[in-house]
């Protein structure tokens, strides 16, 4: 049987790490405090179920969490315009952008994401980030918090990335894409699969480490696994239950029961990878504040580069 990846437990300890960092960047620079600008539109009911847990973290480990909630009948250029505000807020050290837009008129949700400044990105997922996460600079943007998360539950377990056969299943925008990226800048030999995969359980068996965000229930069945592999798994599905008060029951794109059979560790749906992508972005944020008290901001030291001085004698007139 495989061994639980618990997400729950992983993000609890990084969490603790994250508080007492924040305690020190408090006591260290007195005024400061890590800012993070939660930003949504409409009201659906799953995106105020999310937009709670991200504020409920955020206060546990001492962040100033806000949330802008807009009206459905906002428009684009209204929310640019909100968004730019958050933009030179200098008490706002990260932005996310709850999606979808619960929106009445027309909006880009892409011009939206890209609007956000990449050094407040903490999501991670506008334009410049992921372009900074393709080319290989992990330093200077954000990693996409579940990405992040999963790179972080595969360390866990203590099997080497580095020269491990990867396939991810799904190549979406913000998990299935950037996960390969970051696979491959952790020197894994990534293969990415997806509806044209041919032969697609063969090849998704040849994997040692195992990313799947493909958004089809219990996709993945226990043949489809390598012996011993790590299994991680992004997928989020309702299927009915009649035994569940809710009348549902969620899973993962893989078939949990088969799959711990088969593999060496596997991530539980709930309790694994969902964990993971709010901590990451925790984790975003005080890195973002982290480099404003490292620039000057918030009572930090000036990140000043002296220029030479080439004195003329005689002084020119």
């Amino acid at each position: 049987m495989a061994q639980i990846i618990s997400g729950t437990e992983i993000s609890k300890k990084i969490q603790l790490a994250l508080k007492d960092e924040v305690t020190k960047m408090m006591a260290e620079n007195d005024g400061f405090r890590p800012g993070l600008a939660i930003v949504q539109v409409g009201g659906r009911e799953d995106s105020n179920v999310y937009i709670r847990m991200k504020i409920k973290s955020a206060t546990e480990i001492g962040i100033n969490a806000t949330h802008y909630k807009f009206p459905r009948t906002i428009t684009e250029t209204e929310l640019l315009a909100e968004l730019d505000k958050l933009n030179r807020d200098p008490k706002v050290h990260g932005i996310i952008v709850q999606m979808p837009l619960d929106a009445d008129n027309l909006i880009d949700s892409h011009k939206i994401t890209d609007y956000v400044d990449p050094g407040k990105d903490v999501d991670g997922l506008c334009t410049v980030n992921e372009g900074r996460v393709a080319i290989g600079d992990l330093k200077s943007g954000f990693m996409p918090c579940t990405p992040f998360g999963c790179i972080e539950l595969i360390r866990s377990t203590g099997v080497p990335i580095a020269g491990a056969t990867a396939v991810v299943l799904g190549r979406s925008k913000i998990v299935g894409t950037p996960a390969a990226e970051l696979l491959k800048w952790y020197d894994a030999t990534v293969t990415v699969c997806h509806s044209k995969t041919k032969k697609l359980a063969e090849v998704v068996k040849t994997a040692e480490i195992l990313v799947v965000g493909i958004g089809r229930a219990e996709m993945v069945k226990g043949d489809w696994v390598k012996p011993g592999a790590v299994v991680i798994d992004c997928g989020i599905n309702a299927l009915p239950d009649a035994t569940k008060k809710s009348g549902q029951r969620l899973v993962g794109d893989v078939a949990f029961e088969e799959v711990s059979k088969v593999a060496g560790y596997i991530t539980p749906v709930p309790g694994g990878v969902g964990p993971m992508t709010v901590c990451m972005l925790m984790k975003n944020t005080v890195i973002s504040a982290a480099r404003t008290l490292k620039q000057g901001g918030g009572g930090g030291s000036w990140n000043l580069t002296p220029l030479s001085l080439h004195p003329k004698d005689p002084v020119p007139t």
